[in-house]
């Protein structure tokens, strides 16, 4: 309940509820370290080998990430002054975009700001009245806001059910059916069956439209969820990744058949009313592609971390919540507890913050493995949990 006083509104009500019961989120900014960021970080002054980072391949910080951007920065400036359909966009956003194409098998690609924006603006222009969305109970947050924003019909599935989505395609009557489902899924590190749910959407005419932010550049040598399963792209899939993951620059795409993109330029919100991303961002975006078309070592290395590390937490009989990614995820109890196993983490160096409700049913200390973590990082982080075991 509010509480108005004077001229000011307050909400120490509703800070107070958060705050019992453990849920008050706080900010806490990193201090510069020459080390890559996905290794370690400094907060309050404390080193910590960061196991809480998604540039999954260590990109970042990479030498021809910086001297890409750097070089633009002269040729471009920073802000890009005006939305795309303006005079924000430069060479290189349209550059990208054939590259993002071309990595991905697709007729073309679309640039957006962040994957948020993407699916938040882009699945609105997709579906709307008279049309109907399944979504899998698991998915991100800007899916969910995506489906409510549209105006369709949304009906929820269990998580990764085939036989749910099966029966809604089969008995719902609707415009329009789109699947819209995470590959990745970025609480859980499980995988969706895509190959399967595609199978689905061939049968009913429906359209799939898959969230590969945790999957770009870590599935399928690094291209993503339809690699990693042996899917070809096709018109009826439509591939929304982002930059800011594994590949360590800024922004998001939508991979698709050109007839899609076209669409989302004139109506999707996100890339009509919002300023286009620094040419900077789109030059170290495609410094990160070639790298990681070129350098396979980086997916090796990825993997090669992520299951030595698994295989230590599987020995330790932790439950994962099924994860099969470098999303590994750790169930510790009560919010409490987990709250103090992640302090516990932390005092041995090691930062591993605690993921609370609403973000997930179940709180967790969610790990995430790095090409850059050495093997010391790793068993630093096993003998730790070995201890709170």
């Amino acid at each position: 309940m509010l509480c108005f006083q004077g001229e000011g509104i307050l909400f120490e009500n509703e800070l107070k509820i958060l705050a019992d019961q453990d849920l008050m989120r706080h900010i806490r900014d990193r201090q510069t370290l020459k080390v890559p960021f996905s290794r370690k970080l400094m907060l309050n002054s404390t080193e910590l080998v960061n196991f809480a980072s998604n540039d999954y391949l260590g990109l970042s910080s990479h030498p021809k990430l910086m001297e890409a951007v750097i070089q633009s920065l002269h040729l471009y400036g920073f802000g890009a002054g005006s939305s795309r359909l303006l005079s924000g966009g430069t060479e290189l956003h349209a550059e990208l975009e054939d590259k993002t194409a071309a990595f991905k098998g697709t007729e073309a690609a679309l640039l957006l700001n962040s994957g948020y924006t993407a699916n938040s603006s882009a699945i609105p222009a997709l579906a709307g009245s008279g049309d109907l969305i399944l979504s899998d109970e698991l998915n991100h947050a800007s899916i969910i806001d995506g489906c409510r924003l549209s105006r369709a019909r949304t009906i929820v599935y269990s998580h990764c059910s085939l036989s749910e989505i099966e029966r809604i395609l089969s008995e719902e009557k609707a415009g329009r059916k789109l699947i819209v489902t995470d590959s990745v899924f970025s609480m859980n590190g499980d995988i969706a069956p895509i190959d399967r749910i595609n199978d689905l959407c061939l049968a009913h005419g429906a359209l799939l439209y898959i969230d590969d932010a945790h999957a770009t550049g870590v599935l399928g040598r690094g291209r993503g969820s339809l690699a990693h399963f042996g899917l070809k792209p096709a018109d009826h899939i439509i591939q929304m990744g982002t930059f800011s993951k594994a590949l360590g620059s800024l922004g998001a795409f939508i991979a698709a058949a050109k007839e899609i993109t076209d669409l989302l330029t004139s109506t999707c919100r996100g890339l009509i009313f919002s300023t286009a991303l620094p040419a900077c961002a789109a030059a170290a975006s495609i410094a990160a592609l070639k790298l990681v078309e070129q350098e396979s070592s980086l997916v090796d290395a990825l993997w090669t971390n992520r299951q030595r590390l698994f295989s230590g937490i599987e020995r330790l009989g932790l439950n994962t919540f099924g994860s099969a990614s470098p999303i590994i995820p750790i169930q510790t109890g009560t919010l409490e507890q987990t709250i103090r196993h992640s302090e516990f983490l932390f005092n041995r160096g090691i930062y591993a913050p605690t993921i609370k409700p609403p973000s997930v049913s179940i709180p967790r200390i969610r790990l995430t493995t790095t090409a850059s973590h050495t093997g010391q990082d790793l068993d630093a982080l096993l003998n730790a949990l070995a201890e709170l075991r």
